[in-house]
């Protein structure tokens, strides 16, 4: 990529990223030009929005707590 166009790339995931926080979406800049990535390559945006959403109202597991009770 040429020198303007990798400026151009990443003032335009800046700005993204001010409207994502803006909007106080709770999105990282990696998160943010992933979606960004994939709605480039034509995945629906509203599609990935709902995958989002879904993502997050999944409980978090921690894989260092066990979660097979233990005997008295």
């Amino acid at each position: 990529m040429d020198p303007e166009a990798s400026r151009n790339a990443r003032e335009s995931l800046e700005l993204a990223f001010q409207m994502s926080n803006i909007l106080e979406t709770g999105l990282d800049r990696h998160t943010l030009s992933v979606l960004v990535a994939l709605c480039e390559k034509g995945l629906n945006p509203e599609s990935l929005a709902a995958l989002v959403k879904e993502l997050r109202r999944e409980p978090q597991t921690n894989s260092t707590t066990s979660t097979v009770p233990t005997l008295p």
